[in-house]
């Protein structure tokens, strides 16, 4: 592999497209590679989007808790496809090179998702905070035009948030190495690149950026300390573990996403680990995609049914439903 595309300006090298990582160069295992993301692409795409089906379509989960499911699993849908697709491609056609231009919006749409799901993340623990210890108020504060509100506000945070990260990463040319040791261009590497002047800027944003994150964070425990506490307080078994099973999915979400994007961001690269770098990075960029359809949809009640009711629809015609419903009367009047 060639790793010298650069532009030469006096005594310095401009990069003009980056060299992402190759994971093997056996050339079966990256196939087996393409083939493995391939099929966790292909089931978080379907599970996020039946989530999304099965929420627009039944008119019982147009409530607020679910309207943010929603948004967080066309969120997912795509954040995964940011990066896995063209890991995929570079390992079927042996082409590890990303364009400058390429780069950047990578990492746009990259640092606005993940933004935006930790906004979103937020927003859905303070619906269940107030769903769980103030639910006479439940209907008053949590509006419908007061959830479209959030949701939008997380969605433009994290553009902006973005914005800012990318437009200060790009404003001045790259320098060194082009190779990034990483399967998609994520800050830190690219950082390592870059000159000092966007390379201070960066770090006050991000030292910014973290301590949002943690005032996030303490919100959340806040929150989910009120919740627990209001949880053990219910007579009823059957009314705690409902209360539970609603709120523990997003804490783990949650604490999976940020805490290993944190240690990623603020701690120190490893280029002699690709695998390390590999496994760190597929915990925020493809576990949370793949695994909230999971956690949130599969052990949800009405999810399940009107999946169920979806399934009905589309695979069974309808002459044969008319058929089973007339059976159906038959039965019933004898």
């Amino acid at each position: 592999m060639n790793y010298s595309t650069q532009a030469f300006m006096g005594n310095f090298s401009i990069i003009m497209e980056f060299f992402l990582m190759e994971y093997s160069s056996i050339r079966e295992l990256q196939v087996l590679h393409a083939m493995l993301f391939l099929l966790i692409y292909i089931a978080a795409v379907i599970g996020n989007f039946l989530t999304i089906a099965a929420i627009v379509t039944d008119a019982h989960l147009h409530s607020p808790m679910y309207f943010f499911l929603s948004n967080l699993s066309l969120l997912d849908i795509s954040y995964i496809s940011v990066t896995l697709p063209k890991f995929i491609v570079s390992s079927l056609t042996h082409n590890q090179t990303i364009s400058l231009h390429g780069c950047a919006v990578q990492i746009f749409f990259f640092s606005f998702l993940a933004a935006t799901e930790i906004a979103l993340l937020v927003a859905m623990s303070y619906d269940r905070f107030v769903a769980i210890c103030q639910p006479l108020h439940y209907g008053v504060i949590m509006t419908p035009a007061r959830c479209i509100w959030v949701a939008t506000s997380s969605w433009l945070t994290g553009c902006v948030y973005s914005a800012l990260h990318t437009g200060n990463m790009f404003r001045l040319p790259f320098s060194g190495s082009n190779v990034i040791h990483q399967f998609f261009c994520d800050i830190p590497h690219i950082l390592k690149v870059s000159c000092s002047e966007v390379r201070n800027t960066e770090y006050v944003l991000l030292a910014t950026s973290s301590t949002i994150v943690l005032f996030c964070f303490g919100f959340l425990i806040i929150s989910y300390t009120y919740i627990f506490s209001t949880v053990l307080k219910m007579p009823a078994v059957e009314g705690r573990y409902k209360a539970l099973s609603t709120c523990s999915p997003q804490l783990i979400i949650f604490f999976l996403f940020v805490l290993t994007g944190m240690v990623t961001v603020l701690g120190p690269l490893s280029d002699a680990s690709p695998i390390q770098n590999l496994l760190i990075s597929m915990t925020y960029t493809i576990l949370p995609p793949f695994m909230n359809p999971i956690i949130y949809s599969l052990r949800n009640t009405k999810i399940k049914t009107a999946l169920c009711r979806i399934i009905k629809i589309v695979f069974v015609p309808r002459r044969k439903c008319h058929v089973l419903r007339i059976l159906k009367c038959k039965i019933i009047h004898h």
